[in-house]
């Protein structure tokens, strides 16, 4: 349903490209730093956690407009990126490294956002004999196909001495994952975030986890088109530094006001909502930077890894879909 629905809303957009590109142009030529005219379409995963801490740390208040869209997953947002459905898209290293391999892309990354990589694990069902990820050999695993649940879950696969082919391996959404893992279609379950979140308050035990094997690195990806207005990359740099500076004011002594908004939207315990927003926070506070080689090297690791699965046709470049064009201004705005 998501996917047409994303296909109904590019077809949409596509009818209004020459439109859009006319006032695009007029703007600029009025003035290539006024953002009053211009509306960013930003995607978020699971929920819209960055419109919610903006929203509360009182900084939603931008002088121009942002219009959030939610996906399932960052392979989505980018698909959507690469449909024309999204300017600003955010995830993992991950899915702008298949965005790119699948024809010229349209997109570069402009900015990380280092975060927690906590509630990244693969879960087995409550009552299952399965304890380790060895205990994974022939066995059903769902996973989300071009995410961090895939790196890890392959990472995670070898470090136990076991390959890919080793498993069966179910490419999932996470909620068809969730579905699967309690109705007995699947072993196990590597997945993110609120999945796994429910899947705990299920039941489900970690048995692999992918904490210290992921970078920590969360990419905005910005369409071609925004790097190319002024305007647009300062909001695009000033929404991203907003985030930062909201994520600093819930972590300057509001943990448990701002758990009530996260628990509220997850659907569980105040208190546990608290307690992972704390870890969270304590593992890696999140705040955003420009481009560095050291990002992009990053990056470059996890592309080889995928390359060697032969999830790519063929080794790829990442820094050919980076750019250091969105540096100034979000230095400036931070």
């Amino acid at each position: 349903m998501l996917f047409r629905s994303t296909i109904r809303a590019s077809a949409a957009l596509l009818l209004l490209l020459p439109f859009a590109a006319a006032c695009g142009s007029q703007a600029e030529a009025e003035s290539p730093s006024d953002v009053s005219s211009v509306t960013l379409r930003v995607g978020a995963t699971g929920w819209k956690t960055e419109e919610a801490v903006l929203k509360f740390a009182h900084l939603d208040d931008t002088p121009y407009n942002v219009r959030w869209s939610v996906f399932q997953g960052g392979d989505q947002q980018l698909q959507a990126v690469r449909a024309g459905a999204l300017d600003l898209a955010s995830s993992s290293e991950i899915p702008p490294v298949f965005a790119a391999a699948d024809g010229e892309p349209n997109f570069k990354v402009v900015a990380v956002q280092r975060g927690a990589t906590l509630n990244q694990e693969v879960v087995a069902p409550k009552g299952s004999k399965i304890t380790d990820i060895a205990g994974l050999k022939g066995k059903k695993v769902g996973y989300v196909q071009n995410t961090t649940a895939h790196y890890f879950l392959y990472e995670l696969l070898k470090r136990a001495g076991l390959k890919w082919s080793d498993i069966d391996a179910k490419p999932l959404l996470p909620n068809d994952g969730l579905a699967a893992l309690n109705g007995g279609g699947i072993d196990a379950f590597a997945s993110y975030g609120t999945s796994i979140i429910t899947a705990h308050q299920q039941g489900a035990t970690t048995i692999g986890s992918g904490k210290d094997i992921l970078s920590g690195n969360f990419l905005w990806s910005a369409r071609d088109s925004v790097l190319g207005s002024a305007a647009q990359r300062k909001a695009a740099a000033d929404l991203i530094a907003r985030i930062t500076k909201a994520y600093a004011y819930v972590n300057d002594g509001r943990q448990s006001e701002f758990a009530e908004v996260v628990a509220k939207a997850t659907h569980q315990p105040v208190a546990q909502a608290e307690k992972d927003f704390r870890d969270q926070q304590a593992q890696r506070p999140t705040a955003a930077r420009g481009v560095g080689d050291d990002t992009i090297a990053s990056q470059q690791k996890v592309a080889d890894a995928f390359a060697q699965l032969g999830a790519l046709k063929q080794k790829l470049n990442v820094s050919s879909f980076w750019s250091r064009k969105l540096n100034a201004d979000l230095k400036k705005a931070l």
